[in-house]
């Protein structure tokens, strides 16, 4: 998934940046194990801390205070922070609890993963089942399935604006 993302990016001449948290890294490491990665990846930051979710990715700390870091509109804010910080056209987020403890609320297997790009931001709720490792796995693949989803998407309706269509 790692190496069709990269393409699509590489394409179209855009970037992506990645902020990591129950994921710690792994995401960065599936996009920087593929060769010439570098053309389109542009960096990633690891914030696990709740508060480096908002000293360096800018998330709201009143949202991070009343709600915690497992949440939807903090997974999008730390894909908008990444993008705004390192200057990529894409940003994508991981944030959950892989366990072995819940954690904000929320039980083990709770994930949320998040795409903000141009004129294109969702974010997926994820209930996971299985060991840490395989949680932090499928939150991996997920949201790079998530990117590539949007990526496709947004190039069909490029292809339609600019060939006149609806």
């Amino acid at each position: 998934m790692a190496g069709q993302v990269l393409r699509l990016l590489a394409e179209s001449d855009q970037s992506l940046a990645v902020a990591e948290s129950l994921t710690g890294g792994t995401v960065a490491a599936e996009l920087t194990a593929v060769p010439g990665a570098s053309r389109s990846f542009r960096g990633s930051v690891t914030a696990y801390a709740t508060e480096l979710k908002h000293t360096l990715l800018g998330v709201d700390a009143e949202l991070l205070a009343a709600e915690g870091a497992v949440n939807a509109q903090v997974a999008q804010e730390m894909a908008i922070g990444v993008r705004r910080v390192t200057g990529a056209t894409w940003g994508i987020a991981t944030t959950g609890v892989a366990g072995p403890d819940p954690q904000d609320g929320q039980p083990v297997g709770t994930v949320f993963v998040a795409v903000a790009g141009p004129g294109a931001r969702k974010t997926v709720r994820l209930r996971l089942n299985g060991s840490r490792t395989e949680i932090r796995r499928e939150s991996a693949r997920t949201v790079l399935e998530l990117l590539s989803s949007q990526l496709r998407e947004n190039a069909r309706r490029q292809d339609t604006e600019q060939n006149g269509g609806i």
